[in-house]
């Protein structure tokens, strides 16, 4: 009998930050409208189960969650790459940091005029994201699909001045990287992230002419936070409810391989 009290005032004790953050605080998370707010919204109903209080702040571009969250305004964001990450500090002055995996997407491109990449007439209108990194991601993208060649070393930098052999005479089209999926109409094709493919009702899997590699560091989004907020009770909180077995069911269901877990 004294055992199981003894139990029972652990189990308690061990409930008891969780439970005294979520009366004291709510844990802000900032996440671009479209799939990455969809499962947001999952792991939210997963944490207030477990008694964390969540506020989802929802923005339409990638340049504002990194803004708000330096800024304090929240307390992690879910919506990028480490490789993005990473440019944003040195462009910025920023000292965010990855605290977990999220989920894995893959950059496609996408056309409305052709069917396959091989059909892009000459001098084709070609839209790629206008912030540096993604734009480079876009680049290796159709280095590796043979349209383009890069100059050696150019890697998560390259621009479109990086270009040493362009047989297609490919015009690029810089966008912000939302704009790409609506820019459809008026372009050849263009290279969209998953996260604005899919809000559009794109599928990666079945309407992209051609994917990234997946194992390149641009595929997996982590959840990131400032440096010296990594272990936070309430973020280490909503993170384990974001790698829970609910979400993943949600991703796996919602997605069917166009988002997968990273965890």
């Amino acid at each position: 009998m004294l055992k199981r009290t003894l139990l029972q005032s652990l189990a308690l004790a061990a409930l008891a930050p969780l439970a005294a953050l979520a009366a004291d605080k709510e844990v802000v998370i900032g996440v671009t409208a479209g799939p990455h707010a969809q499962i947001a919204e999952v792991a939210k109903r997963v944490a207030e189960k477990n008694g964390l209080k969540v506020k989802l702040v929802e923005f339409s571009d990638f340049i504002q969650p990194n803004a708000a969250l330096a800024q304090g305004q929240l307390d992690a964001n879910i919506y990028q790459h480490v490789p993005f990450l990473e440019a944003q500090n040195k462009d910025r002055g920023y000292k965010l940091v990855p605290v977990a995996p999220a989920v894995r997407q893959q950059m496609g491109v996408y056309s409305k005029k052709v069917k396959k990449l091989a059909d892009l007439p000459e001098g084709a209108r070609f839209g790629i994201p206008n912030d540096p990194t993604n734009g480079s991601r876009a680049l290796l993208v159709l280095a590796e699909q043979k349209l383009i060649k890069l100059k050696d070393g150019a890697a998560t930098r390259a621009s479109v001045l990086d270009i040493t052999d362009n047989p297609k005479k490919l015009k690029f089209i810089e966008l912000e990287a939302a704009q790409l999926p609506r820019a459809l109409g008026d372009l050849d094709a263009a290279a969209v992230n998953s996260s604005y493919a899919v809000a559009a009702g794109l599928s990666p899997t079945g309407d992209s002419l051609a994917l990234e590699n997946p194992n390149t560091p641009y595929v997996t989004v982590v959840i990131a936070t400032r440096a010296g907020h990594e272990k936070d009770a309430g973020l280490q909180a909503f993170v384990k409810a974001y790698q829970s077995s609910e979400v993943k069911q949600f991703v796996d269901a919602q997605f069917k391989g166009a988002y997968t877990v990273a965890w």
